[in-house]
């Protein structure tokens, strides 16, 4: 690979144009709303915390990440393990009454809500508005013309044994309860080659109910838009974007957004297997018949002009960090609701982990400690700095790609006392297995790096004193079922008595 060099991973080609994607890492299912001058974009966190990212944008182009809406996930006890593919699914992101609100479906609880008077906060804790199996991709309507509020969720079969239907139920003003049982918008299967239906995002405009929803699946599906007089129906459809000739398979859910000057733009994911659902922009326009057509006449573009709004600086949301006084920047999330003492403040920089003690040491997927960023899209060099302090045999810490199979390269105290680097893996439903002899590591120190090449290939190396060496052989890093691999730090212990000790990575750098 070529030799990385700094700079934020945008879209931003700096000569008025742009590159898809526009968010080159997995946000997925994203939904996007403008607020004044101001772009808000949510994107499915699932069974992570906090969850609910909350980004910022001025052209649609450049984002930063200012938050999350979400600090625990509920019901508290359903998350205190990892569930790595459950929680959160594709919110949708809304401004009514003076208010922030997101919607989501969970799929084995129901359908939540939250809100809050400005985008950081405070947000309200989750509230259940439909309890149930298989709701999933929740997005409210308030009709600013009738006062009337509106409520569309898909399903998912896994959990309900029903799919391809969009559901819509007459909502309070409030967004707390439901005004009736609720009614089967559109049917997929009525509709010719149409499946897996999914995704919905409502809106009004001139006079219509409008629904944009993909459906044939994520890696190989469309983008529909539906349309009607009355929220009940009848629909009518059309395919506004699909692959065509391009590269850009999918392509899947997303929102519409409309800028002050008039301009619709449009955002939606593609999958991009190990590295999760990558975010695009597509420009939008309406016929002469009053639908909307995407990108250019219904495929996606690559390369584009940037919306016709002000000039902003190049930027993406943060991956490194240097953990001052011991916290860890808003990038980064547990794979469960996070319990006191796992990260502890201090006077200095560096992230210190408590070496938790699990009775499943040897496997990270099963761990709630383990504080996670996504893999970026572009190859990469990720490197850490890790000290393992802790005395307990059997401690360690390290660096991880986690997916359905990972690979972990880190420090382990051995029952003698002494430190070792060790590099161990695991396939999909295997145990985990060396990866490479492990060596010793004299200081209790190492620098750890993992290489990121073309398809989510990773090479680990670590400097234990003599300089960088390469460790074990190259790692294919895998997705979970909906969620990209991810990068990981974590510290555990075996089961026993006593705190076990703790470990301090002193920065975290990604370069390009």
């Amino acid at each position: 690979m070529s030799a990385p060099g700094p700079g934020p991973l945008t879209g931003d080609l700096g000569d008025g144009t742009y590159r898809n994607p526009v968010l080159a890492a997995d946000w997925s299912d994203p939904d996007v709303l403008r607020v004044g001058d101001d772009f808000y974009l949510t994107a499915s966190s699932f069974g992570r915390v906090p969850g609910l990212p909350l980004l910022h944008s001025r052209d649609l182009v450049n984002w930063t990440l200012i938050g999350h809406a979400v600090e625990r996930l509920e019901p508290a006890e359903a998350f205190a393990v990892p569930r790595h593919d459950c929680g959160i699914w594709a919110p949708a992101l809304r401004h009514h009454g003076g208010r922030f609100w997101i919607f989501w479906g969970d799929p084995d609880h129901g359908v939540f809500q939250v809100s809050a008077p400005e985008i950081r906060g405070p947000w309200t804790r989750p509230h259940l508005l439909k309890p149930g199996k298989g709701l999933i991709d929740a997005c409210p309507l308030w009709d600013e013309e009738t006062g009337a509020a509106y409520l569309v969720h898909a399903w998912a079969k896994s959990r309900s044994g029903v799919k391809n239907r969009i559901t819509g139920h007459l909502m309070s003003a409030d967004g707390r309860e439901l005004l009736d049982e609720g009614r089967v918008l559109i049917d997929g299967d009525r509709i010719p080659g149409w499946f897996t239906l999914e995704g919905p995002k409502i809106y009004r405009r001139d006079g219509w109910f409008w629904i944009f929803a993909p459906a044939g699946g994520v890696a190989t599906g469309w983008q529909g838009a539906f349309r009607a007089r009355r929220f009940h129906g009848p629909y009518e459809e059309r395919t506004v974007l699909q692959q065509g000739g391009t590269d850009v398979n999918g392509p899947h859910q997303g929102g519409w957004v409309r800028t002050a000057r008039g301009e619709d733009w449009f955002l939606h994911f593609q999958q991009r297997g190990a590295y999760g659902r990558v975010v695009h922009l597509q420009p939008m326009r309406w016929d002469a018949e009053g639908w909307p057509v995407l990108g250019a006449d219904g495929v996606p573009v690559d390369v584009h002009r940037k919306p016709r709004l002000p000039e902003q600086p190049r930027s993406a949301p943060a991956t490194d960090d240097d953990f001052p006084g011991g916290r860890h920047g808003r990038q980064w999330q547990w794979t469960a609701n996070p319990r006191d003492g796992w990260a502890t403040s201090h006077s200095g920089d560096g992230l210190q982990l408590a070496c938790v003690r699990t009775p499943q040491v040897d496997d990270p997927r099963t761990l709630p400690h383990v504080l996670t960023q996504r893999l970026p899209l572009a190859p990469c060099v990720a490197e850490t700095r890790l000290s393992l302090t802790a005395r307990a045999p059997g401690a360690r810490a390290g660096f991880a790609v986690l997916g359905d199979a990972y690979s972990w390269i880190g420090l382990e105290r051995d029952t003698d006392g002494t430190v070792r680097l060790v590099h161990r893996f695991a396939e999909r439903g295997g145990p985990e297995r060396d990866a490479e002899r492990p060596r010793a590591a004299p200081d209790g120190t190492a620098r750890l790096r993992v290489e990121v090449t073309e398809g989510a290939r990773c090479r680990f190396h670590a400097d234990t004193g003599d300089g960088f060496r390469p460790s074990g052989p190259v790692f294919a890093a895998t997705p979970w079922n909906w969620v990209g691999a991810l990068l990981g730090l974590f510290a555990a212990a075996p089961d026993g008595t006593g705190p076990a000790g703790t470990a301090l990575f002193t920065h975290f750098r990604i370069t390009h």
